[in-house]
């Protein structure tokens, strides 16, 4: 479902907003500092319950308020569905239909929103965390039974390490090595499955993008080749006496290739910025293919640092996503914004947003 219509309160420099969205293709222009970002941030907000510039969502609430609201309303089809969210003092709650939502995965299969931000490289620059997330995300989406494993291994990982950081017996730490070692296993597979359809489509993309494939192979978070009670086994001396399981599916990584070498090491920041890009275009055309497909990809200032051969190639990717497209710009005049699809025009200053005729 497209996000159709949004209603915004005292979101960072936003005080007030009431926003009507084309379903294809949105373009947000306005001067740096201006609040464009924020928009899109406030799109991102409402459909996973965090920023995606922000660490903590108490720097959202606009100066001098209490608390912030969106309101959007969905639409696919013939059907519509309205989507709240409300953060303050008291906490984040979330209704969709009018019905309370029980957290940010269920609000997350309401409205899936996805954004390739300027901090993009952070993908192939950043730990491990950065890459269990993008790939959680996509196994997330076409995996009906990730999350109630990945939250019972979580509570035996938190379980296991609380035993180990008391200095309890061996036996007491342990005891919890059957119900990590089980939902361990399951949250290996699932990704492993999911990363069978997904590397061939970062592959072709990388190739479009980037100008050559990209490599994706999964490291599980043990040593390979080695079934996890035997890793656990081998690491037990070290998680007794640094107080933490060191081997599991929570160590996991994804291990970059670009034209052959590592990206981390052999690419510049802009290659790292495409390389970033291309993994995610090629996970949103996965996930549709799965039959998972995102509502919404918001792009905030792709001509920032690309040259025009690269803006280019990235907004023809774009065209061919199948999810409505939020676009910042600096300078919509830019000639590769000329060929997105009759977007609707959004003009943003000092916090306040009209549309263009």
């Amino acid at each position: 479902m497209s996000l159709a219509r949004l209603e915004v309160r005292n979101f960072r420099c936003i005080e007030s907003a009431d926003l009507e969205f084309d379903q294809r293709c949105n373009l947000i222009s306005g001067p740096n500092a201006s609040g464009k970002t924020t928009l899109l941030e406030a799109i991102f907000f409402l459909g996973r319950g965090r920023s995606f510039r922000a660490p903590r969502n108490e720097v959202l609430i606009r100066k001098g308020s209490r608390e912030l609201l969106l309101a959007g309303r969905l639409e696919g089809g013939v059907s519509t569905r309205p989507l709240g969210v409300r953060y303050g003092r008291d906490g984040f709650e979330a209704k969709a239909a009018s019905q309370r939502l029980t957290g940010l995965a269920e609000l997350a299969t309401v409205f899936p929103v996805q954004s390739i931000d300027p901090e993009v490289h952070r993908l192939i620059e950043e730990g491990p965390q950065e890459r269990r997330r993008y790939l959680d995300w996509g196994v997330f989406h076409v995996e009906p039974r990730f999350v109630d494993q990945w939250r019972r291994y979580q509570r035996a990982l938190k379980q296991r390490n609380a035993a180990l950081r008391a200095e309890s017996p061996a036996e007491v730490v342990r005891a919890w090595d059957p119900e990590l070692v089980e939902a361990g296993a399951e949250l290996a597979r699932l990704r492993s499955r999911y990363m069978t359809s997904l590397t061939g489509f970062v592959r072709s993309a990388g190739e479009r993008l980037v100008g050559e494939a990209i490599e994706l192979v999964l490291h599980e978070g043990w040593p390979a080749g080695e079934a996890l009670p035997a890793a656990l086994d081998a690491a037990w001396e070290r998680d007794r006496s640094r107080g933490t399981t060191h081997v599991g599916p929570h160590r996991a990584d994804l291990a970059i290739r670009v034209g052959g070498y590592p990206a981390r090491h052999h690419v510049s920041r802009g290659q790292q910025k495409l390389t970033a890009a291309a993994m995610l275009l090629g996970q949103l055309h996965c996930d549709a293919a799965l039959g998972s497909p995102t509502s919404a990809v918001l792009v905030d200032d792709p001509a920032a640092e690309l040259d025009f051969p690269n803006l280019e190639r990235l907004v023809t990717e774009l065209i061919e996503l199948p999810a409505q497209l939020f676009v910042n710009a600096l300078n919509p005049a830019v000639t590769a914004f000329e060929r997105l699809p009759e977007p609707r025009r959004f003009h943003v200053e000092h916090g306040k947003t009209a549309r263009l005729i």
